[in-house]
């Protein structure tokens, strides 16, 4: 990476984003989990389920706590070193964000509170409803923050302004039904729905490794495989939505993602496995599945998916136009003054304006787009490929991992049904050091989706070289290295928190029978009633 200020604000936003998504996949996972174990509760009166869901409560809170420290420093990062990206589309930008605040984290703080401290002020169902709201209010934190993250990638229902030079909500609604957006949105929650099923279910068979809180172990362990096996698939049917969309909206980044450097015949064929050479233009050693990408990508067997080269031919087209566009815009600025505006001009701007973000890519090489040569056009046309290994590499790597947690999760959840959960011992192991797996998953599906969109920081509309603050060098340098230490710092806390929780179990733990109301086995649906 070259240490310049444009790698540098990008590798200081990774950093703390990814920091940041340590905490947050957990949270929304296990806020839902604790809302299933007390809506149990409250149906069977049995004190058990009450001191599960404050058992498994206590870690929600620790990691709450964690993630709200990580994911404030974010947003005021649009400010400090993506100025420019702030001012350009903070129109649009700013209101998902202004509304996550006021709407969803507010809600989710405010009811966090009663969660802990309301078991002995109110009543049962008062109680649990504060349950639902907490989880309610996280995963409403994610859609707003997701709302935002699909426009950058999907930018809809704005326009550019050449008077004020930014884009502007023209439709607010299609901003908030953008179909990349909700995509994003419940790829993530259920990503987020994996991660704590896993974890209870890891932690669940320590437990019963160690021969320790066997009732509660089970319990968890059921609920776990349960929502996990569902979380578990949709994920992959999920994730195929934001393929297909890839296809319709991001064309570059799927084909990066497949190694396509030529485009095929219709339906295209899926790279199980090759090794992609940038610098060669060609994937070396590829095995594929034929036809299976094109089903993927475009869910038909006669639509071509363009490959690297022809997109790289058609971003130089995109480039010429943009050009026009940005020559347009600065015959607009300078008649402004004057008011003098003609209709040609204002059709010239119009006509290309959708493709002035190509000629901004120009800027790397040229003050000017308009003086522009040959050569940089072409240059500034390849760098609309992002890098393909690391994409390649990464997308199998999530694929795989989620393909391993459906075996997982659908193999305690039969073992659940038999009452069997504690029958292998290797199989409990295997779910202990499978914790990890799913944040490994969701990291990679974050890097997957912010690499595969560059170099845009919105796509089609703004270069991330653009959109950058005008810091120095020593400034990022030193601020990246108090990010990391404030956040390994917080890493660790976290994690010692969490081991010592964990080690000290449930504060108390009653026999499924104590406080309990008659049998109610009908009452509990299956898979649940293996737990009575």
């Amino acid at each position: 990476m070259e240490l310049d200020i444009v790698s540098l604000s990008r590798l200081q936003f990774a950093i703390t984003a990814l920091y940041h998504f340590l905490f947050v996949p957990l949270t929304l996972g296990l806020s839902i989990i604790l809302a299933i174990m007390e809506t149990v509760y409250v149906m069977t009166g049995r004190v058990i389920w009450r001191d599960m869901t404050q058992f498994w409560g206590v870690l929600f809170g620790i990691n709450f706590a964690m993630g709200v420290a990580t994911g404030v420093v974010m947003e005021f990062q649009f400010g400090m070193n993506w100025s420019y990206y702030s001012h350009y589309v903070g129109d649009i930008f700013g209101a998902p964000l202004a509304l996550e605040g006021l709407m969803a984290f507010f809600l989710e703080a405010t009811f966090v509170g009663l969660f802990f401290f309301g078991w002995d002020k109110l009543s049962r169902v008062g109680h649990l409803t504060t349950t639902w709201a907490v989880a309610a209010g996280s995963n409403f934190s994610a859609l707003w923050i997701l709302i935002a993250n699909g426009w950058m990638q999907n930018p809809v229902g704005a326009v550019f302004n050449p008077q004020t030079m930014r884009m502007e909500v023209t439709d607010f609604y299609a901003v908030l039904t953008n179909p990349v957006a909700q995509a994003k949105f419940v790829h993530t929650v259920s990503a987020g729905y994996v991660t704590a099923a896993v974890f209870v279910l890891g932690v669940s068979a320590w437990y019963l490794l160690k021969g320790q809180h066997r009732d509660l172990a089970k319990r968890s362990m059921t609920v776990a495989a349960s929502f996990g096996l569902a979380a578990a698939l949709s994920v992959v049917v999920l994730g195929d939505e934001s393929g297909y969309l890839s296809g319709e909206h991001q064309k570059m980044k799927l084909a990066a993602i497949e190694g396509m450097w030529e485009t095929q015949p219709a339906p295209a064929a899926f790279t199980l496995i090759g090794f992609p050479d940038q610098a060669a233009r060609e994937t070396h050693y590829a095995i594929h599945i034929p036809g299976l990408m094109g089903l993927i990508g475009t869910r038909s067997l006669d639509t071509v998916i363009p490959g690297i080269n022809d997109m790289v031919k058609l971003a130089k087209v995109r480039i010429a136009q943009g050009i026009k566009a940005y020559d347009a815009l600065q015959q607009i600025r300078a008649a402004g003054s004057t008011g003098k505006i003609s209709p040609e001009l204002r059709a010239a701007f119009e006509d290309n304006g959708n493709q002035l973000g190509y000629a901004l890519l120009l800027k790397r090489y040229v003050d000017d787009p308009r003086q522009a040569t040959p050569e940089q056009i072409d240059k500034a046309a390849w760098d609309t490929v992002p890098q393909v290994a690391p994409l390649f590499w990464l997308f199998r790597l999530m694929v795989g991992i989620s393909m391993f947690l459906i075996l997982l999760m659908g193999t305690f959840f039969v073992l659940s049904a038999r009452r069997a959960l504690d029958r292998h011992r290797w199989l409990l192991k295997v779910a202990l050091f499978a914790i990890p797996l799913p944040w490994i998953a969701a990291e990679a599906g974050w890097l997957v989706a912010e690499f595969g969109r560059q170099p845009w920081v919105v796509e089609g509309i703004l270069p991330t070289a653009a959109a950058v603050s005008s810091l120095g060098i020593k400034t990022l340098l030193f601020s990246i290295a108090c990010f990391v230490l404030i956040y390994t710092v917080l890493l660790v806390i976290e994690m010692k928190l969490l081991l010592k929780t964990i080690r000290k179990g449930p504060a108390s733990e009653h026999s499924p029978a104590e406080g309990a109301p008659p049998r109610r086995a009908a009452a509990i649906p299956v898979p649940l009633t293996s737990l009575e």
